[in-house]
Formats: C-alpha cells, sequence, structure tokens
C-alpha cells in the first residue's frame, strides 16, 4: 500500500507518523514545497520579538529525524503541481533540480494549508511589506526588524496573530499602530470582550485605529507610507499583513474535487473528499460546525493534529471514526492580558438566528485573601431552553486559561450550564477560591434561566424611558467617582429601609460594578412586590469599557489588575 501526503506541518505531519504506527510495511511519502516539514508556527512572532531565543526551537521534526524515526520518504522543497485521480497519479517539481516526476498513490492525503491574503492594493509590493506564515517569512521579518530597531512598525489586522506581532515588535522598542478595518480587533469575540483587550492595548502606547481600510502604501526615501481610505497617511518602517487566509484549494480545484459553500475543500464525517481514495485535513478544509451547523473552516493547529490522526485511521482501518467538527477554541496572550473564545459568539448565533441569553461575570483569578488575586471576566451564551452551553469568552489574566478549557470541554459535548455550577475544582487559596468563576458563572445563568434574575445590557440604556428609575446600588462614594446618566444611588444596604422612594409600578433598573449587588438588591425587590427589575449583566464596568472605547480613550480604573 503507497499513501501519499501533500503537504506536512499540523496535518500532514500528524497523518503520516499515524500511518506508519499502524502500517509498519506501507510505503508513505510527504512532499512539502517549503524547506520544512514541521515547525511550530504558532511559535513565530515570539521568535521575532526574542521571546524564543533559538530557532531551533521552533523546529518540532526534520526531514532527516522524520525519516529516521518513521521511515517516511520526506520530500521538501518538491511542489505536487496537480493530481490525476482517475489514474491515481500526482505529478511533483523538484524547486532545487527543475525535475518533473509522476508518483503513483493508493491513498492520497491533501494537507496544503492556507495562504495569507494579499489584496491588489497600490505598492503592496514595496519593500518592508511582509505576511507571516512561514519560516522564511520569519527570517525575512527578524532581520528587517534588527535593522530598524526604535522604528515604526504597523500592523494592518487586529487577529490573533496581529495583536502577537504587535506585542513582540512593541516589546521590542518598536513605536506600534494596529490598523484594524472592523469596530473591534479580535473578530471571533463579542465587542465586550474585545473592547477590554483594546483598553489593555492602548494602555501600553500602542495605536489602535479602528474602523480604518487600508487604500494603499507609498514607499519614499524615508520609509514606508500607510494611505488610508480616509486620507490620513500613517508612517512605518515595517508593515505587517496580517488580514486573514483563506484555504489553498487549489490542487483540489484542479482535480475536480468538491469545493464546499465555505470555499474550502468538502470532507465527509471521515475526512474523505469526493473522490473515496482521496482524504483532506488541516486549514483547507471545511465541515459542519456543531452549533450552528453551518459549513465553516477553521485555522487552528490543534484541530488540524486531531484530523491527521483521525484521518489516519480511517484511511488503515476503513473510515471507522468520525470527525465532529471544531468549536473554534482559542487563545491569545495580548501583553499582560490572556484572552481565549469556545464556541460560536453571541452575534454569530444572531446571525444563525440561534436563539440564546448571554450573561458576564468578574470574579477574581484565586481568593482574594490570596496575595495577586486578579480580576477575570468571563462572558457566555446559552439556549433559553435547555440551557445548552453555546459559547465561552475569558478575558483575564493569571488562570484564564484553565477556565477556558473547562468551559471548552462543556461545549464540546453538548453540555449544560447546570453542569458550571457543579462543576467540582482543584481549590487551594493560590489557584481558585471556594465557589471557582467557572462555578459563578454557572449559578448566574442558572438564577437566570430559573428567573430569579432578570438582565439588561450595555447597549440597551436607550430602552429606559423617562417614567423608568435606574438605580445605582454601589456605594456613595463609587457613585461619586463615576456613575451612569440620571442613575440615583441607593447602596444595597440601605434597599430595605428606602423601599418607600422606589415606586413600584416603575420599572426598575439596577447596577453594581459587576453585577453581584445588583442582583442582591434585585432580590429584595422583587420579594417585595416589584415585578419589573433589571440587573445590569457585567455591571458598571462592563458598560464603561464598552461606551467609552468608541472615543478610543483610556480608562486607568478599568484595566483588571
Amino acid at each position: 500500500m503507497k499513501y501519499i501526503i501533500i503537504g506536512a506541518v499540523a496535518g500532514g505531519a500528524s497523518t503520516a507518523a499515524r500511518l506508519r504506527r499502524l502500517d509498519e510495511h506501507a510505503e508513505i511519502v510527504i512532499f512539502e514545497k517549503g524547506a520544512y516539514i514541521s515547525y511550530a508556527n504558532c511559535g513565530l512572532p515570539y521568535y521575532i520579538g526574542d521571546v524564543i531565543k533559538d530557532r531551533n526551537k521552533l523546529f518540532v521534526q526534520t526531514a532527516t529525524s522524520f525519516n529516521q524515526r518513521f521511515n517516511i520518504d520526506v520530500r521538501v522543497m518538491t511542489e505536487v503541481t496537480g493530481i490525476n485521480p482517475l489514474s491515481k497519479t500526482i505529478t511533483a517539481k523538484n524547486q532545487v533540480t527543475g525535475e518533473v516526476y509522476e508518483e503513483h498513490f493508493d491513498k492520497l492525503v491533501l494537507s496544503p494549508g492556507a495562504e495569507p491574503l494579499r489584496p491588489p492594493l497600490p505598492g503592496i509590493a514595496s519593500e518592508g511589506i511582509f505576511t507571516l506564515r512561514t519560516v522564511a517569512d520569519t527570517d525575512y521579518i527578524k532581520a528587517y526588524v534588527q535593522k530598524h530597531k526604535a522604528g515604526k512598525a504597523v500592523i494592518i489586522g487586529g487577529g490573533f496573530i496581529g495583536l502577537e506581532m504587535a506585542e513582540n515588535l512593541h516589546d521590542s522598542g518598536m513605536e506600534v499602530t494596529i490598523i484594524e478595518m472592523g469596530n473591534q480587533v479580535m473578530a471571533p469575540v463579542d465587542f465586550p470582550i474585545a473592547a477590554m483587550v483594546q483598553q489593555h492595548i492602548r494602555s501600553k502606547g500602542v495605536n489602535l485605529l479602528l474602523n480604518n481600510t487600508v487604500s494603499g502604501f507609498e514607499r519614499t526615501d524615508k520609509g514606508l507610507k500607510v494611505l488610508l481610505k480616509s486620507g490620513a497617511v500613517v508612517d512605518a518602517d515595517i508593515v505587517i499583513l496580517s488580514i486573514g487566509v483563506r484555504p489553498d484549494t487549489k490542487l483540489a480545484v484542479d482535480a475536480g474535487l468538491k469545493i464546499g459553500d465555505a470555499k474550502g475543500i468538502w470532507v465527509n464525517e471521515y475526512l474523505q473528499t469526493s473522490d473515496p481514495d482521496i482524504y483532506a485535513v488541516g486549514d483547507a478544509i471545511e465541515f459542519k460546525n456543531p452549533i450552528t451547523s453551518q459549513s465553516m473552516i477553521t485555522y487552528l493547529a490543534g484541530p488540524a493534529n486531531k484530523q491527521g490522526r483521525i484521518c489516519a485511521n480511517n484511511i488503515v482501518l476503513g473510515n471507522v471514526q468520525k470527525y465532529n467538527g471544531s468549536i473554534n477554541t482559542a487563545i491569545v496572550k495580548v501583553f499582560d492580558m490572556t484572552v481565549g473564545t469556545a464556541g460560536t459568539a453571541s452575534k454569530h448565533l444572531m446571525a444563525a438566528g440561534i436563539k440564546h441569553i448571554v450573561s458576564t461575570t468578574h470574579n477574581g483569578s484565586h481568593a482574594g485573601y490570596y496575595p495577586g488575586s486578579k480580576q477575570m471576566s468571563i462572558q457566555i451564551a446559552f439556549s433559553p431552553e435547555d440551557g445548552r452551553l453555546l459559547s465561552a469568552q475569558v478575558a483575564g489574566y493569571e488562570g484564564a486559561d484553565k477556565r477556558l478549557d473547562i468551559l471548552a470541554s462543556v461545549i464540546k459535548r453538548n453540555g449544560t450550564i447546570y453542569e458550571l455550577s457543579e462543576f467540582e475544582h482543584a481549590y487551594a487559596p493560590p489557584y481558585s477560591s471556594a465557589k471557582d468563576p467557572v462555578n459563578m458563572v454557572g449559578f448566574v445563568a442558572e438564577n437566570i434561566l430559573q428567573n430569579r434574575l432578570n438582565i439588561f445590557y450595555w447597549n440597551e440604556f436607550s430602552k429606559i424611558n423617562a417614567d423608568d428609575l435606574l438605580i445605582d446600588v454601589r456605594t456613595s462614594g463609587e457613585y461619586l467617582n463615576g456613575k451612569i446618566e440620571n442613575a440615583i444611588n441607593i447602596p444595597v444596604d440601605e434597599i430595605r429601609s428606602r423601599l418607600g422612594e422606589i415606586p413600584r409600578e416603575k420599572n426598575v433598573f439596577i447596577y453594581c460594578e459587576a453585577g453581584l449587588r445588583g442582583y442582591l438588591a434585585q432580590r429584595v425587590l422583587k420579594q417585595n412586590g416589584y415585578n419589573n427589575v433589571f440587573n445590569l449583566s457585567g455591571g458598571y464596568r462592563l458598560w464603561k469599557g464598552c461606551v467609552n472605547e468608541s472615543a478610543n480613550k483610556v480608562i486607568p480604573e478599568l484595566i483588571p489588575n
């Protein structure tokens, strides 16, 4: 049996290694058009920023080591230029010698990955404008940065890689500007979480330009000029294009394989393409989103590696394992913050017509009395019918990653918010609280579903009429330091003694700093005959960050510490 794999790195290399573990006697050939078979793609920004100092640490396997360990024929710098499904052959070109030849296969695996977007803008081919996808890209960028230390860097695109590059170039001593055409960074998350991230980015002195589109570039004797459609010009010594990628489907299209609705290579639940002898994995494939049931592509190393293992199982053992899709769990370090997401954001659930409830909570990373506790914000979306958890987003510092992993595991297995309430965690003061932030998320969501807590959101203040009552239940000191317009102050500890100041016939909207005191006040009022009482989800902290972020203002008190 002869297996050919086109493309290495995450999906292809994982497939090859698993194939060998299952079939010692098969002939396995990997074709990789680049010079490296398996490298830490996600580590590239950190090598540029000198966080990772040894370049060799980026390489998981070399062609030689892979061949020695797995007895696999690895052909780097060799591009597959065509596939003939009828004759079951591929055409390959050695990019060093120029030799063109054919190879026969019994089973073929496509792992071509994705390619960075480079829109045909004027001047985009100018010196100093880079994309970051490969080791070669990394080497060019690192060398260029070292020539322009203390210079100006412009990152176009506020996605995960763009933010990682912004941090690393900033820490290298460069003046950094991020240009994003959308109204927020990190498109997979909802605006309230993005607003927290943006506040943190601005606090580091990074210039963040949202709702701005690049129209072109100009090269001058002094460097680069980034031209915006607004007419503004941003000076730069180096430009990093981080505006996204698209699946590399050329080989599949030319071979007549089916392309799906999301413009990726269509695969069935066994990762089999429209040709039963050709499978596909990684960034180029599309599959059904397990939450929305819509076709999707994911550009993440974790799913690609898992697909490789499943694909090999199915090739050798005969379609024995289904791929259940990805919930797009992802995390990124943004300067001091950790931000992560799993599942489908509220804005995307809304676009898909899926009913859901959003809840935001703020809690300490560990017990407040133990030194070093820092605030962590968690937003979830869940079904109003059965409490199924549909998404989770976390923004914080220490411990944000482990909370995201817990929430992602619940989403992945179609679990509910009730599981969060009962989640049993490892507790000691340096690591958590007796009621972990994950538990608190579950408690709040459970209260919402059981109508013990009625919430409203930061962007719904226009629904509050002149006849309604807005109450700030924080302390008088907090109230005087900043409040929401038209709010009166009745601290939560005084609410019982001041019921006479609150007309029962009015709609009552309550807020506190984070949500807990507002909930306590709401419970008092509801059990004293007030039927229309609503608590601000996420509290004053979330509201102020979202409202002020559009003004490009850094609000020191909203930077969690």
